[in-house]
């Protein structure tokens, strides 16, 4: 069966043909990959066979791998997603990393997601960082419905509102203050671009959480780093993931603002987070 799922996806053209035919038949056995190799001699029976076969044609139309199982990974956590919802990234994980490195032992924050999707910064920055406020903020109504399955699950102390997130943001700080970390990972896809994108992303995942409004790829990078001043509490954190062409533009538009941001790169050597601190009162 492993053979045969490997050969099916190469010639469908999946790049990691192996480790997705073995993520997929230990899928359809009720496995995880260790103990699939732990029973490589286990007889296939017919109804097995069948749910394997099925999620191997899915698969051969390249619908997304998380899409298929309905989980994915971020941050060691596994994370429920499904059509309408964008699938977690590693480099988003950076997010994390740099929100973690700043709050250092600090734990009661007010933190806010703009655009949280499936929920995975919301919820990780709120198990990482204990006892704090965290509002995640989402404009799709698919988005929503995954989140709050996660949120349920995972951190249910998270609270969620669907709707804009920039009048979100601006009525939770007149009614409750300002915010000590703000992340986003919006969309920053240029129109352009869409047809470089792999048949998974272009063809499945959702164009509200892909591409820039009005091909306007730096729109939610440059309002969140021109309204965050009277977002953010004194010494707090905006963090806001980019695209692999946005850094040089916002760092352009940051100096001619007279702010003094930082561009973390990924491990690909991208300038993937834009940091911008509020100075200290």
């Amino acid at each position: 069966m492993l053979q045969a799922a490997r050969e099916f996806l190469t010639r469908k053209g999946v790049e990691e043909a192996r480790l997705e035919a073995d993520l997929l038949v230990a899928h359809a056995l009720g496995l995880d990959r260790l103990r699939l190799y732990m029973q490589l001699d286990r007889p296939i029976g017919p109804a097995e066979l069948d749910r394997a076969r099925d999620l191997l044609v899915q698969r051969g139309k390249r619908i997304p791998l998380a899409y298929i199982r309905g989980t994915r990974e971020f941050y060691g956590r596994s994370f429920q997603v499904g059509p309408g919802v964008l699938i977690p990234r590693p480099e988003t994980e950076l997010i994390i990393d740099r929100a973690r490195e700043w709050a250092g032992t600090r734990s009661a924050l007010r933190i806010a997601d703009l655009g949280t999707g499936s929920g995975c910064l919301a919820i990780t920055l709120a198990l990482e960082c204990p006892q704090s406020q965290v509002l995640a903020l989402e404009l799709s109504a698919a988005a929503a419905i995954c989140a709050q399955a996660n949120l349920q699950r995972l951190a249910p102390g998270v609270r969620l509102i669907e709707g804009e997130g920039f009048a979100s943001l601006e009525a939770s700080v007149r009614e409750h203050g300002r915010f000590d970390l703000i992340v986003s990972n919006p969309p920053y896809v240029e129109a352009a671009e869409r047809a470089s994108l792999a048949p998974e992303v272009r063809e499945h995942e959702p164009e509200l959480a892909l591409f820039a409004p009005a091909n306007d790829p730096d729109y939610f990078a440059r309002e969140l780093l021109e309204r965050a001043p009277r977002w953010l509490n004194p010494g707090g954190l905006l963090l806001v993931e980019l695209g692999h062409r946005q850094a040089a533009r916002l760092r352009r538009l940051a100096e001619q603002w007279g702010r003094a941001i930082a561009l973390v790169r990924d491990g690909a050597g991208i300038e993937r987070v834009l940091e911008w601190r509020q100075p200290s009162a």
